[in-house]
């Protein structure tokens, strides 16, 4: 059971091929392999390439909790890198089929950068999806945990909630950002970004991911944000995204189409022993 481990600026992901991983992707068995202590450790599952019959590969995305993810920025550029780094891609552009939606890929500098055009921003509650009237969901209030916070909601193929910040930091994200995810006003629940916009042309992210927790880094998050800034006039349509994990930079085209790019690094590659699963499986 062979995989790979690759980070996009802290954001760790471990790709699983269907020819070489030979048991079901089961909840149970995702969570035993993204536990830090008892698996490999990771902030999800890359799944594929799967046959698709609208682009080149297709791409299962798994939480750590079990749960599987629509689309994620981070992922598609590590997928992106290990397809490159088996020879299974060039330089050239290629498309991956998501849940979430059809993406172009792009490697570059020997894999050390990857873009990644992630597709439409849209701010309609009814795609993201957020409870209530048809409307854009710009600058409304939450109240939540004791606090009242003014958020956007936006999707890019998965949901997002942008909180809006003078100054975010990791305990906000963590004390916050589960209660925002499990709010009954999104559905699907949703991922959460405290943002706060340096200047025209740079915001600064803290975030807790959907089905992950407090994450260091995140492409579609940034996206998402960025999208936002942009959106509520706060923004140039070229972002830089800083993070904890570092930076990745955000073009908006055409109204909102998203362009993400940022760099990717290779960890490690092994083989998974099977008790880690328990002594019942069989292989």
């Amino acid at each position: 059971m062979r995989y790979l481990k690759y980070h996009a600026l802290g954001n760790d992901y471990i790709v699983l091929r269907p020819g070489t991983f030979c048991v079901e992707l089961s909840p149970d068995r995702v969570r035993t392999i993204c536990h830090r202590n008892y698996g490999i450790g990771a902030d999800g599952i890359l799944y594929g390439p799967l046959e698709s019959e609208i682009c080149a590969f297709g791409l299962r995305i798994f939480n750590p909790d079990g749960s599987e993810a629509e689309k994620s920025g981070n992922g598609l550029r590590i997928f992106a890198r290990s397809l490159y780094d088996e020879g299974l891609v060039g330089e050239e552009p290629f498309s991956v089929e998501t849940p979430g939606g059809m993406v172009t890929c792009t490697v570059k500098k020997g894999g050390g950068s990857v873009t990644v055009q992630m597709g439409e921003v849209s701010f309609d509650s009814r795609r993201i999806p957020v409870a209530g009237p048809p409307r854009e969901v710009l600058n409304e209030a939450m109240q939540i945990g004791g606090r009242t916070f003014t958020f956007c909601a936006a999707t890019v193929g998965n949901p997002h909630c942008v909180v809006l910040s003078d100054a975010p930091t990791p305990s906000e994200a963590r004390q916050y950002g589960p209660l925002i995810e499990h709010d009954p006003r999104f559905p699907n629940r949703t991922n959460v970004q405290f943002m706060q916009v340096m200047d025209r042309r740079n915001i600064r992210l803290e975030i807790w991911e959907r089905g992950a927790g407090y994450t260091l880094a995140s492409g579609s998050s940034s996206t998402a944000a960025a999208a936002v800034a942009y959106r509520l006039g706060l923004c140039d349509p070229d972002i830089t995204v800083h993070m904890p994990g570092g930076e990745v930079h955000i073009q908006l085209r055409d109204g909102f189409f998203a362009t993400l790019t940022g760099p990717v690094t290779k960890v490690c590659e092994g083989v998974m022993a099977p008790e880690m699963f328990g002594a019942t499986l069989q292989l």
